[in-house]
C-alpha cells in the first residue's frame, strides 16, 4: 500500500514537472477570455508563446521573460476594446468590454435606473429616521409621497465613492468624487401600520413623472415585535443588510432574537447585528428575549476547558480576543451572579465578569499564555456551553519535535474549482495540490500527524473544508493557494509570498510564517492580511491562509512550478511551522 502510495505521488510530481519542463508550441492567451466584461480602468493579458519572435498586442511589442510568458497590462475605454496579438504567422482576437460604473440617466425625463430607495421592502420602529433617495437630472424638482407625508428630496454636496474591499490587493484603495446628482430626504413616522408603497414625484421643464419605489414601508408595533430563533448551526450575523458588511460573531443554533427592523430578506436585531431572516424562524407570540444567569461551572474536557453558563432563553452572544484574554459578551441579559467555580487549569488564570449595560453581560478569561488554540460556542436547550481548546503538548523528540502535533493542510481549490491559470494554463489547483503533499511529508518527518481536506483532484466545498477543521480540531490549519489579481491589477510586476489572517488566535501564527519564509526562501513580501475568508474563519483552531506566489506573474510562476523550488518551499514552510510551535510552547 505504502509503494503503491509513493508510486502516485512519484507518478503526480513527475507529471507536473513535465508541465514545467515542456516548451510552448503556439500563441496562448490563458487571460482575459475572448469575451471578457470589466468595470476597471484597465486589464492585463496572461499568456506565452515560443520564444523566438516577438508577441505583439494591438501592435505594441510585450515584455517575455526567458520562458516565453509574458502578463502587460492595457488601458480601456468606456464600451467595446478590441486587441489583437500576434506571434509570428499566429494571431488571436479578444474583445473586452469595460462597463460603467456610474448610473446612467434615461434619454427622457426620468430617474436613474435602480435608483429608487427603498429598493426594498423595509420595516422601521416609531419615530425612527426612514431615508429616501433618487438620482434625477440636475435642476430638478424630486419629491415622496407616502401614507399623508410630501417629503421633498434636495441635492446633496458631492460624496465619495469607496472602492471595493479587494482593491487592498492592487494597492489601489484610494476614494473617489462621485459627481452623480443625488437627491434625498428623510422624514419619520409615528403610527404604526404598513404605509404602502412611496411615490416619487420628478418635475423639470414643465414635465412631470411619478413612479413608485421597489419597496414598501412598514412601521412595527413596539409591544409585538417579531422574534426569531436561529435555524442554521451558525448564523451569520452582520454589520448591516446584506453581504457587503462584515460578519460578527456567528450566532449559534437556537439563539432567539428580537427583531427591530427589516431590509428585505435582513432581520435587524435588537443588539444591533443583522441576520437574514432565512437563517431564522419566526415564533408567532413569542416576547422578545430576556434572560438572568447566575452561577458559572467549568470542567476539564479532553485537551480543552469547558465552561457552562445556564440561562433561560438562549440570547445572543459575541466574541473578543485578546493578546491574553477572551471575552464573552451576552445579550439581553442581567446578572444575579454571586457563584464561579473555576480551578486551577493550564489554560485561564481568572475569570471577570461585568454588566456592562443593563441588558449585557461580558465575562472575561484571563489566560495564562497569550497564544490562544481555538474555541467552540454552543446551545444545549438553554445552557450556553463555550469549549475554550488547551495547547497541544509537543513531544520531546528532538528528531521529531512535532510529536503528538495534528496539523490540517488544506490545498485550495480542486475538481470543478481551478483557482488561477498560470501562463501555460496550468492550474492553480494542480500547483497547490503537488505543494501541500511535499509539505505534509516534511512535517510527517518531524512527527506531526497531517490531515488533508483533498488528496486528489476532487471538488470540496468551503463548507466541506471548514466542516473538516471543526471536527479534526488540529492544532493549527493551513490552506495552501498560489495568488493572482483582479483587472486593475500588475500583473507583470507584482510578485511575493502573502499570508491571510482573521480571528487573533491566527495572527501569531500568519505573522511568523510570512516572516520565515520571506526571509529564509529570501522570497518578495506581498504582505500580511487580515481578510475575511473561508478559511481564515474557522474558530475551532488558528487558520491561516498562505499565498505562497503569483500565478499571474511569468517569472514567479516558472518558480512556483519548479520541482525543485516546490521542494524549497515546502522544507521552508515545515521548518517555519516547527519553529513557531517551539516559540509559543
Amino acid at each position: 500500500m505504502k509503494k503503491l502510495l509513493g508510486l502516485v505521488i512519484f507518478s503526480f510530481i513527475f507529471a507536473s514537472s513535465l508541465a514545467w519542463a515542456q516548451p510552448q508550441a503556439s500563441l496562448l492567451i490563458v487571460y482575459p477570455p475572448a469575451k471578457h466584461q470589466t468595470s476597471t480602468e484597465k486589464i492585463f493579458f496572461i499568456g506565452t508563446a515560443p520564444v523566438n519572435g516577438q508577441v505583439l498586442i494591438n501592435g505594441k511589442p510585450v515584455k517575455r521573460n526567458k520562458a516565453g510568458h509574458f502578463s502587460p497590462s492595457f488601458p480601456l475605454q468606456l464600451g467595446e476594446n478590441i486587441f489583437t496579438i500576434r506571434h509570428q504567422n499566429q494571431e488571436r482576437e479578444i474583445k473586452v468590454t469595460r462597463l460603467s460604473t456610474q448610473p446612467q440617466l434615461p434619454d427622457g425625463l426620468g430617474f436613474a435606473k435602480d435608483s429608487l430607495t427603498p429598493s426594498v421592502d423595509i420595516a422601521r420602529l416609531p419615530g425612527e429616521l426612514i431615508c429616501f433617495s433618487a438620482i434625477a437630472p440636475l435642476q430638478a424638482n424630486v419629491s415622496v409621497k407616502l401614507a399623508s407625508q410630501t417629503i421633498n428630496l434636495l441635492p446633496q454636496p458631492s460624496k465619495a465613492d469607496l472602492p471595493a474591499n479587494s482593491s487592498i490587493l492592487t494597492g489601489l484603495n484610494q476614494a473617489s468624487i462621485s459627481n452623480v446628482s443625488k437627491y434625498q430626504g428623510c422624514t419619520t413616522f409615528t403610527n404604526p401600520g404598513d404605509l404602502g408603497q412611496p411615490q416619487f414625484n420628478l418635475t423639470l421643464n414643465g414635465q412631470k413623472i411619478t413612479q413608485p419605489s421597489p419597496g414598501k414601508v412598514q412601521i412595527l408595533t413596539p409591544g409585538q415585535l417579531p422574534v426569531a430563533e436561529v435555524t442554521v448551526p451558525s448564523g451569520v450575523a452582520r454589520t448591516g443588510s446584506s453581504t457587503d458588511y462584515s460578519r460578527l460573531t456567528p450566532l449559534p443554533q437556537g439563539t432567539r432574537l428580537t427583531v427591530t427592523g427589516k431590509d428585505g430578506d435582513w432581520l435587524r436585531l435588537d443588539y444591533g447585528a443583522w441576520i437574514n431572516g432565512k437563517e431564522t424562524q419566526t415564533l408567532p407570540g413569542a416576547i422578545p428575549p430576556q434572560t438572568i444567569i447566575r452561577s458559572v461551572a467549568s470542567r476539564q474536557v479532553p485537551g480543552a476547558m469547558e465552561i457552562r453558563f445556564p440561562l433561560q432563553i438562549p440570547v445572543p452572544v459575541s466574541v473578543q480576543q485578546g493578546d491574553n484574554s477572551f471575552t464573552l459578551s451576552l445579550y439581553n441579559t442581567t446578572a444575579q451572579t454571586d457563584t464561579i467555580r473555576l480551578d486551577d487549569n493550564p489554560l485561564i488564570s481568572r475569570l471577570d465578569w461585568q454588566q456592562v449595560t443593563p441588558t449585557q453581560v461580558n465575562y472575561t478569561f484571563n489566560l495564562k499564555k497569550p497564544q490562544q488554540w481555538g474555541y467552540k460556542l454552543k446551545y444545549e436547550n438553554t445552557t450556553l456551553v463555550l469549549t475554550l481548546r488547551q495547547p497541544p503538548v509537543m513531544g520531546n523528540n528532538r528528531r521529531k519535535p512535532l510529536s503528538n502535533i495534528k496539523i490540517l493542510l488544506d490545498p485550495g481549490h480542486g475538481g470543478k474549482e481551478s483557482g488561477a491559470s498560470g501562463p501555460t494554463g496550468y492550474l492553480e489547483k494542480d500547483v497547490n495540490l503537488v505543494v501541500s503533499k511535499l509539505l505534509r511529508d516534511e512535517l510527517v518527518k518531524r512527527g506531526a500527524t497531517v490531515v488533508m481536506t483533498r488528496e486528489d483532484d476532487r471538488d470540496v466545498s468551503l463548507v466541506e473544508r471548514m466542516e473538516i477543521i471543526s471536527r479534526e480540531e488540529p492544532a493549527i490549519a493551513l490552506s495552501i493557494h498560489h495568488n493572482s489579481l483582479p483587472d486593475n491589477g500588475d500583473a507583470e510586476n507584482t510578485k511575493g509570498f502573502g499570508t491571510f489572517w482573521y480571528h487573533t488566535q491566527s495572527h501569531s501564527p500568519a505573522i511568523f510564517l510570512h516572516n520565515y519564509v520571506v526571509k529564509k526562501f529570501n522570497r518578495p513580501s506581498y504582505g500580511v492580511f487580515w481578510n475575511n475568508l473561508a478559511l481564515t474563519r474557522p474558530n475551532a483552531a488558528p487558520s491561516v491562509l498562505l499565498e505562497l506566489g503569483f500565478m499571474s506573474n511569468p517569472d514567479e510562476f516558472e518558480q512556483s512550478i519548479n520541482p525543485q523550488e516546490q521542494k524549497k518551499m515546502s522544507q521552508a514552510l515545515a521548518e517555519g511551522i516547527t519553529e513557531w510551535f517551539k516559540m509559543v510552547k
